[in-house]
């Protein structure tokens, strides 16, 4: 009977072991993981109009400077450079910008921009577009980050200081320069 008793104990802790080890091998654990991504739109950007200082006199040959606030076409000057009022009238460079809605961007700008007489090619026949500036839409201050709008839309305006050398040559100068726009 003890030999009964001692081999049902075998048998049914083989079982208990044996049912324990198959129910863990059998159970699946599972964790629920989350799963995310951000898709933005491709920045754009138009220009609405060129920067152009205007015309201006140089009334002796030591140059100076005209200054082009970002947000208005009142000049500033120094130096042996005055405002004139023939044409072309001073305008800021404005742009409008596209992408995602309320996300953040920045603007980069050339340290110098250079413009250079349309048909002298001789003497001093460039000039220098420096201290480049950005106003965005409805902003109190000049910045070099802005946010779009709900609908993916905002708008900046340009201004910078150009420098008139000693000497310069009397003419129509012109020139380009790149603004480059991206998410931050």
């Amino acid at each position: 009977m003890k030999k009964i008793i001692l081999s049902f104990l075998a048998i049914v802790m083989v079982v208990s072991f044996s049912n324990k080890v198959m129910a863990q091998s059998s159970t699946d654990v599972t964790e629920n993981t989350a799963a995310g991504a951000v898709l933005i739109t491709a920045m754009g950007i138009t220009e609405t109009a060129p920067m152009h200082f205007g015309s201006n006199v140089l009334t002796d040959a030591l140059g100076g400077t005209v200054v082009l606030p970002s947000n208005s076409t009142t000049r500033g000057y120094t130096g042996g450079v005055v405002t004139s009022a023939a044409t072309p009238v001073a305008t800021n460079a404005a742009y409008t910008v596209t992408g995602t809605g309320l996300e953040t961007y920045s603007v980069t700008l050339p340290a110098t921009t250079t413009v250079t007489h349309t048909t002298v090619a001789t003497g001093v026949y460039t000039m220098d577009i420096t201290l480049m500036k950005a106003r965005f839409n409805g902003a109190g201050a000049d910045a070099i980050t802005s946010t779009l709008a709900a609908d993916g839309t905002d708008s900046f305006t340009l201004g910078g200081t150009l420098t008139v050398k000693a000497n310069q040559v009397g003419g129509i100068y012109a020139g380009t320069f790149d603004v480059t726009i991206d998410y931050n």
